[in-house]
């Protein structure tokens, strides 16, 4: 009896059980179509049913079979989408399709202007959705879009959240009443939801906990404990976008799969520094920790901007990213990545169990500042070593040049070498001739004088 099998046929039975139980009922795919085709005729129509619409802007699918199964596999995760959001009581939430090619005067008019890319229509805003394209990223991202631009604090219980949310950039100011003049002009929330958190309160007790002045702003970086103080009070709209404009790159930020895009795009003089960590792990947290005290020492530096991504978070991507930069992610890992061509280099982390210092790893944050380290010097090194090798094949091939010739004279000599010692020996062999003839010679005459002295005594 194969008891794999069995163990696999009790395991497979209790899933089934649990998946079956109420609360745990998993989505899956109906087959009903709920995805809207759209174009020059139903677009406005159907946009009008929905208080809001996605569009996902995509590029045109020819006649390769590769491409109509990619297709096929996004038009399912919108469809899974859809079909969750059906049952969402708060929003109706419609998903259309629009084609780069049959469709380009519908996208000119709803100002879409860049193709396989997701657009949410809600209200007067047009928010791109810049992360992966999955059923459950997408619906969590529309969850936190149709949430409030600025959240209210109350309470030291609503103060704990937000001190509890250090991956986002956020804002929180302090005003007399929810009525007041001075409150956040709603566009200027409006315009950054739900990428930036927007936070207000009217309570002198939590504005208190918050080191928060009468209709001031503070500015919170991602993992920074200290806030930065929004200058200009009383602020203008005008005002208070420019300032998050010129502040909206924080000095450590995190890749998530709902930003991945968004976040790739934005790079310093076309390249990115990046911390591989994982959070759960206890090499990662402790290498992560260093990552923020180096971020938190360094805030001021505009020219400071590092991206954490915790490879948990993507799966899929371990193996690609291993091969690619060529590193080993089951540890920490911080290096320089060129955004189009993905060539990297990375911090040499020892063998031992000892993370770097944060003055380690401050002072090669400024060299690669500097341009002191940079994956294109690494590029022209190995071509340097490419070009050694090729001096030292003409070497080699000099050096079996002056062999080949050393050889043949060593070949002449001997053949000169041979040849007299042949003469010697044709020499040698007449002198031997001869001496064999004289030798001879005195045999003979021995026998002679043996026999005459024989012959006298008879």
């Amino acid at each position: 009896m194969k008891w794999n099998l069995v163990f696999l046929g009790l395991l497979l039975t209790f899933g089934q059980l649990s998946w079956g139980q109420k609360g745990m009922d998993i989505p899956e795919y109906d087959g009903k179509d709920r995805v809207h085709d759209l174009n020059a005729k139903n677009y406005k129509s159907v946009m009008k049913k929905y208080d809001v619409m996605v569009v996902y802007y995509h590029e045109h699918v020819g006649s390769s079979k590769v491409s109509q199964k990619q297709f096929q596999i996004e038009e399912l995760a919108l469809e899974l989408a859809a079909q969750v959001l059906e049952d969402f009581d708060d929003e109706d939430i419609g998903i259309g399709l629009l084609d780069e090619k049959t469709d380009k005067a519908v996208a000119k008019k709803l100002g879409l202007d860049e193709a396989d890319s997701i657009f949410i229509f809600i209200e007067d805003e047009v928010i791109e959705y810049d992360g992966e394209l999955a059923a459950d990223t997408l619906v969590e991202f529309l969850f936190d879009v149709i949430e409030d631009p600025v959240e209210i604090i109350d309470n030291v219980r609503e103060l704990k959240g937000f001190h509890n949310i250090e991956e986002d950039i956020k804002l929180v100011g302090f005003f007399k009443s929810q009525k007041s003049e001075r409150t956040y002009p709603n566009y200027a929330a409006e315009e950054f939801h739900p990428h930036i958190k927007f936070f207000a309160t009217f309570s002198p007790k939590v504005a208190k906990s918050l080191d928060l002045k009468l209709n001031e702003v503070d500015f919170y970086e991602p993992f920074m404990d200290e806030p930065v103080v929004i200058p200009g009070k009383p602020y203008s709209e005008k005002e208070l976008v420019e300032f998050i404009e010129d502040n909206d790159r924080p000095t450590l930020r995190k890749m998530q799969p709902h930003n991945m895009y968004e976040i790739w795009e934005d790079a310093l003089d076309g390249e990115h520094i990046i911390a591989f960590a994982e959070e759960g792990d206890p090499d990662g947290f402790e290498f992560l920790e260093i990552v923020k005290e180096v971020a938190e020492d360094n805030t001021d530096n505009p020219n400071l901007s590092i991206i954490w991504i915790d490879p948990d978070d993507f799966p899929l991507l371990v193996p690609y990213w291993e091969k690619t930069f060529d590193i080993d992610l089951s540890s920490p890992q911080i290096g320089v990545v060129e955004v189009d061509d993905a060539e990297s280099i990375w911090f040499d982390m020892d063998d031992g169990d000892d993370m770097p210092t944060v003055d380690e790893l401050e002072d090669w944050l400024e060299d690669v500042l500097e341009n002191k380290i940079d994956p294109d010097d690494d590029d022209d090194d190995d071509d340097d070593d490419d070009d050694d090798d090729d001096d030292d094949d003409d070497d080699d091939d000099d050096d079996d040049d002056d062999d080949d010739d050393d050889d043949e004279d060593d070949d002449d000599d001997d053949d000169d070498d041979d040849d007299d010692d042949d003469d010697d020996d044709d020499d040698d062999d007449d002198d031997d001739d001869d001496d064999d003839d004289d030798d001879d010679d005195d045999d003979i005459i021995i026998v002679i004088v043996v026999v005459v002295v024989i012959n006298e005594n008879d």
